[in-house]
């Protein structure tokens, strides 16, 4: 009975979650820098992100948070910080010239728990994904659905976001991958930042409609 808005909310989500945004570019970063193990507890984080904007959607938060001026640009220059001090972090890379075996050592060097926090922040505070959520669970889903299958869907949208990501990380990882971007050295880190800037800066300025 509900496939029909299932698979409209599938094909909604895919299309907003393969867009490169601040996730995309955290995972990669943290993939190319510190190896698939890092890649991929950064995209745990941001899967799991995903049930913090699903339950504020489903209790109706998202909609005060939408509302609010105030509250929507708290969330918003919060975002925006972030993204600009990893940005920062980055642009200050000094050069290296890693070999091989340095990868495998770099790769050890950053925590789960620091990994899946950078994406579980990068996601939950983006007001873009407030908005995103708030319009899929107030639009496109019929609030007669009932909320068990409704925290259905938020299931799916966390598990699939998560997935995506963790692909991401497998490709970005990939040993000639990394070799390739080692090679460029501190540029890859000081490109990245500026990505990661830019974003920061075009989410300071992002209106609420």
């Amino acid at each position: 009975m509900y496939w029909t808005e299932f698979l409209t909310v599938a094909l909604i989500h895919l299309l907003a979650v393969a867009s490169p945004g601040p996730d995309f570019a955290v995972v990669v970063r943290e993939s190319v820098t510190h190896g698939r193990r890092a890649g991929t507890w950064t995209a745990l984080g941001v899967g799991t992100a995903i049930f913090l904007h699903v339950g504020y959607s489903l209790l109706g938060i998202g909609l005060i948070v939408s509302q609010s001026i105030v509250l929507f640009n708290a969330l918003k220059w919060a975002a925006a910080a972030y993204l600009l001090y990893i940005g920062f972090k980055a642009l200050r890379a000094q050069p290296a010239q890693p070999a091989a075996d340095d990868l495998h050592k770099e790769a050890g060097e950053r925590t789960a728990r620091g990994a899946f926090t950078s994406g579980f922040v990068t996601n939950g505070l983006n007001p873009k994904a407030t908005l995103f959520f708030l319009s899929l669970f107030t639009v496109v889903i019929n609030p007669h659905t009932p909320l068990t299958v409704q925290a259905g869907y938020g299931l799916y949208l966390a598990a699939a976001t998560a997935v995506w990501f963790c692909l991401v990380a497998m490709l970005f990882s990939q040993q000639s991958v990394r070799a390739g971007f080692a090679r460029m050295g501190h540029w890859f880190d000081r490109t990245m930042g500026a990505v990661l800037i830019a974003i920061g800066v075009k989410l300071a300025f992002t209106e609420m409609h």
